[in-house]
């Protein structure tokens, strides 16, 4: 969970009221100052990669870190398409200095020769033009990572220079590029024995800020998360990842797994506890789509799927994801009927229910992969949806036949999460009808502000009636609203939706976002477009705190996304000299002034604070500082929350162990 610093000086919103007037009769319809020639030279027509630099976002998603770690991706992509060709055992990955990625394999080799079409080298067609590859057509790539042919001519065009050396033919050729042109023709330096292609590039910090802005902007635990994961998904290929960007720090890690899905499914749920002693695995091939998957059902409440198709993680599922779902829940209402689990008058288990405590991954290799965008976010293959459910639906069969006892413990899971959702879908409807949905009254501890436009409106959480006095006086009762809760409210991580929805403060706290929750959840009707927890400076807050953002991680995960979520920073001391008074936010700051000629006063807590103090520090968009709440890499905040609040305690106690020594200023 990573805070994002809200600048302190934040400007009061305002109302600027807009006349409708009538527009003043005239002759001529039209602005006299626009061009009016529309003929030959007024259409430009963009070539070779210019298109690319004009509209980056068009061809890698964004420009910011993760379009810049994209570039890494695309030249990847297709050393592991030589490897799923066969034709790869080895690829290398280096983190150079000056922000350079080299990316090495043992492939065939880029052809060189005069390509029969553009009359240069193929070499050279291949890395300055779209849509040029050995993917449109013949037989040099059964499968491959897509179709569109824009992946390492775009990674060319977006960087301020690049090399490509490729061993092929007995010989070392090379060519050079500076923003996608070539600076000569590709050319033999050297002999060589083997084969392969290196391709070493240094993104253009005009199109990418971070790489003039931060220093070694490539994260090396995201690559390595991405390239662990390649690795799982191709069987047998060695995976090397150096970072030599520190001399003093050189890192070297090597990825190789024979057992493909199935070891991936296994370090997924390293650290769970597994309600299968096998986990589901299958490898097979139907209708000339290779089918690969596996899963594993945990004591956990969430779901976690990865799908990919030909080695590309699609983030946003497809149909493969669509076919492995349908497969499961047909096959596990199947053996439940059969087994009389589910009495005949009983309604089937739903896709919700079989799918709760889930660890699964599905992956297709196809011929022609239909992507929805550039970023290919989405499998739009119908046949890849015919194949995984016929393949998953036939080996499941089987697997519940055979291993009894874990077909018994998951079929309980999910009548324990069929009857879950239906008392939480009971708890829910009286939330609802209570709340504003039905136009009736917000609860009563919440000290509303007077404005209806969510965009200037603030919600406050405070901890205690103490706080909540004190906010409630010093407000902007126009377009701030507060929140008091009571005690720490429940932890989520270990309940359902229905105990959840039971506890008063929760209760309140959904009412007052206006926005429902769990599948009636819109985001539209959130009431206020910042989320503030403004909750003590100790230890008891600090908790509180917590389990207000596990609440909001896991059930209003869009107000996150949203950038509506922010952390409250009240100050620590306050500090006089004769009149002057300043307030320190950091201790840091304490420590750095004078041991004579100051009274300090330490906040032990918001209530200390009369009402003008709190407004002052903590409340006035002119001084206040704020942190909002941004998820920079879910899967860790989703482990880090399972360790501190969820049901084991053994997770829980080495955390503490190993970072007790980093704790400073502990408040006790």
């Amino acid at each position: 969970m990573a805070k994002k610093e809200i600048k302190k000086a934040e400007k009061d919103v305002r109302k600027t009221e807009v006349k409708d007037e009538k527009a003043p009769k005239s002759e001529k319809v039209g602005d006299s100052n626009k061009p009016t020639s529309y003929t030959a030279k007024d259409i430009y027509v963009l070539e070779g990669l210019d298109p690319v630099r004009k509209r980056p976002g068009m061809y890698i998603g964004t420009t910011d870190l993760a379009g810049l770690h994209h570039l890494i991706w695309e030249v990847v992509d297709n050393s592991f398409d030589e490897a799923m060709a066969g034709y790869a055992k080895n690829i290398r990955i280096e983190l150079l200095p000056e922000n350079k990625i080299a990316v090495v394999d043992d492939g065939r080799g880029i052809p060189v020769e005069v390509h029969p079409q553009t009359k240069k080298s193929t070499l050279e067609t291949v890395m300055t033009t779209l849509h040029a590859g050995g993917k449109f057509g013949g037989e040099s790539y059964k499968v491959s990572g897509g179709l569109h042919g824009v992946g390492v001519s775009v990674v060319c065009a977006l960087s301020s220079w690049m090399q490509v050396e490729v061993n092929r033919d007995g010989g070392v050729y090379t060519q050079e590029y500076k923003r996608g042109k070539p600076q000569y023709k590709v050319k033999k330096i050297g002999s060589s024995k083997t084969t392969g292609t290196k391709v070493i590039f240094q993104p253009d910090p005009e199109i990418f800020p971070a790489a003039t802005t931060k220093d070694n902007p490539f994260d090396r635990k995201r690559i390595l998360d991405h390239l662990r994961q390649q690795a799982f998904l191709t069987k047998g290929i060695r995976l090397e990842v150096v970072d030599l960007r520190d001399e003093k720090d050189e890192q070297f890690h090597s990825f190789y797994f024979d057992g493909g899905l199935y070891s991936f499914i296994k370090y997924l749920s390293k650290g769970e506890k597994p309600l299968q002693e096998v986990p589901f695995y299958i490898h097979k091939e139907s209708d000339k789509v290779e089918v690969e998957v596996a899963f594993i059902y945990n004591n956990e409440m969430e779901i976690q799927e990865l799908s990919f198709a030909n080695n590309i993680y699609t983030p946003d599922g497809g149909m493969h994801l669509t076919g492995f779902r349908s497969a499961l829940t047909r096959s596990l209402n199947d053996y439940a009927r059969n087994g009389e689990y589910i009495r005949k008058d009983d309604e089937n288990f739903t896709g919700d229910d079989v799918r709760e405590g889930l660890i699964a991954i599905v992956s297709v290799k196809i011929r022609e992969p239909q992507f929805e965008g550039q970023t290919k976010a989405r499998l739009g293959n119908t046949e890849a949806r015919t194949a995984v459910e016929i393949v998953t639906g036939e080996a499941l069969k089987e697997f519940l036949e055979r291993y009894g006892a874990d077909a018994r413990r998951v079929i309980e899971r999910c009548m324990l999460a069929a009857k879950a959702r239906k008392a939480a879908k009971a708890a829910k409807d009286t939330v609802l009808r209570k709340g504003v949905l039905e136009g009736l009254t917000l609860p009563g501890k919440l000290a509303d502000c007077s404005s209806r436009n969510p965009a200037e409106s603030e919600m406050f959480i405070v901890e205690g009636d103490s706080a909540g006095g004190s906010a409630k006086q010093g407000r902007d009762r126009r377009t701030q609203a507060i929140l008091p809760l009571k005690g720490k409210i429940l932890n989520v991580e270990k309940s359902r939706i229905d105990k959840m929805l039971l506890n008063k403060e929760i209760k309140a706290l959904v009412v007052a976002l206006g926005t429902a929750i769990a599948e009636s959840f819109d985001i539209t009707k959130l009431r206020y477009h910042k989320i503030v927890l403004m909750t003590e400076a100790d230890v008891d807050g600090s908790h509180i705190r917590t389990l207000l953002l596990t609440l909001f991680y896991r059930h209003f995960p869009k107000i996150i996304e949203n950038g509506h979520l922010y952390i409250a920073q009240p100050p620590l001391y306050r500090v006089q000299r004769g009149k002057e008074v300043k307030y320190l936010y950091k201790q840091e700051e304490k420590e750095k002034l004078p041991k004579e000629g100051f009274s300090i006063q330490r906040y032990k807590g918001l209530g200390e604070m009369n009402p003008d103090q709190l407004w002052e520090t903590t409340m006035n968009p002119a001084n206040r500082s704020m942190y909002r709440v941004v998820i920079d890499d879910a899967k860790e905040a989703d482990r880090l929350f399972d360790v501190l609040l969820g049901e084991e305690v053994e997770p829980r106690k080495q955390f503490i162990q190993s970072h007790a020594k980093y704790v400073k200023n502990l408040d006790i």
